[in-house]
């Protein structure tokens, strides 16, 4: 993880004005050139001139390896049953790298294969290596369009992303903050960043009667990354309703959509060292604490998964690990549940 300022700067994406953040943060405006924001994993970007870029697939524009891969993406197998893909974006050789990406991604793989009984060959990757494509947004976008295609009456699909997370100004009143989150492919700077309406419509609204999907989701400003109508509030123990002011429908065609992402919405997330027993190995909080969970019990229910979660972070406070996504001026990382629809939180977790 690249080494982030003791000041951290963040702007207001009104573009108007700079705000204060508890008082002792300095953020400045950066003119015409764009406000830049920090996220806790060393992101720092120019948010002006990327909140309305399109990514607009020219085929005359790809290179003949752009072609080959997605052409490769299009012909997976669509199996009957469980599928996954999971991305893990390392931004390599560039200033925000995440150095423990791939490490999440190849834990994830074993944890689907040895818990949860997926074959090997329904789980497709995207990462940074030449053994698998790289999660450019093109490809990206494709391979969502994979996971759900010709879903059918009991398919469990999972999508797993660990990069940079972002957001951005609502301009359409589908959200009650104001802001559309969103993820970041390896090439966001030049195709611009996938928002959580694209989510939504490409892997909710498919999903058919008898189809469950799960995305579980390590990056910063994630809670409602699928824009999902109810999101599950520990503190009160009870589900809010996360439906947009403008009515448009965010569900599913007759499908059950879960999402457990990493943090809220306005919160940021860590990539650390801190839980390795070697103080080395980088990986993402959030995808440990959901592995840990997992594995150190057979039968864990959606509340006993969330409180897991919720309390290694908390241990990990305690014991004055030097998580700075996660500790940073108290503000704790919170694992957040968010689903297509209201459902008892004391039934199993499976996949």
């Amino acid at each position: 993880m690249s080494s982030l300022p003791v000041t951290e700067r963040i702007c207001c994406p009104d573009y108007q004005e700079a705000i204060s953040v508890d008082g002792d943060t300095q953020i400045q405006s950066s003119g015409e050139h764009g406000k830049f924001i920090n996220d806790q994993k060393g992101l720092r970007i120019c948010l002006k001139k990327m909140l309305h870029r399109r990514s607009v697939t020219n085929p005359d524009s790809l290179s003949n390896y752009e072609k080959s891969t997605l052409e490769t993406i299009r012909n997976w197998k669509t199996t009957k049953g469980k599928r996954a893909l999971l991305c893990g974006v390392t931004y390599d050789k560039q200033k925000y790298k995440l150095k423990g990406t791939i490490y999440d991604v190849m834990r994830m793989r074993e944890l689907l294969i040895a818990r949860f009984k997926f074959p090997s060959s329904s789980i497709h990757i995207l990462a940074e290596s030449d053994s698998h494509p790289h999660p450019t947004k093109r490809n990206i976008q494709e391979a969502l369009r994979w996971l759900v295609k010709d879903n059918q009456h009991g398919d469990s699909l999972v999508f797993y992303f660990s990069g940079h997370g972002l957001r951005q100004p609502d301009f359409f009143d589908d959200e009650l903050d104001g802001f559309d989150e969103t993820i970041c492919p390896l090439d966001f700077r030049t195709a611009g960043m996938i928002i959580d309406n694209e989510i939504n419509d490409t892997i909710v609204r498919p999903l058919k009667e008898g189809v469950k999907l799960h995305a579980i989701i390590d990056a910063c400003h994630s809670g409602t990354i699928l824009d999902l109508p109810h999101v599950y509030s520990t503190k009160e123990h009870c589900w809010l309703d996360n439906k947009p002011p403008s009515g448009v429908y965010k569900g599913t065609s007759g499908g059950h959509a879960i999402s457990i992402s990493a943090c809220e919405d306005n919160q940021l997330a860590a990539d650390t060292s801190a839980f390795s027993a070697s103080g080395k190995q980088m990986e993402g909080a959030m995808t440990y604490t959901f592995r840990k969970a997992l594995l150190e019990n057979s039968k864990v229910t959606y509340a006993n998964l969330l409180a897991s979660m919720h309390n290694d972070i908390l241990a990990a406070k305690t014991k004055c690990f030097n998580i700075r996504g996660l500790f940073h001026r108290e503000r704790l990382q919170e694992p957040l549940l968010s689903s297509s629809k209201q459902f008892d939180l004391n039934e199993m977790f499976v996949l």
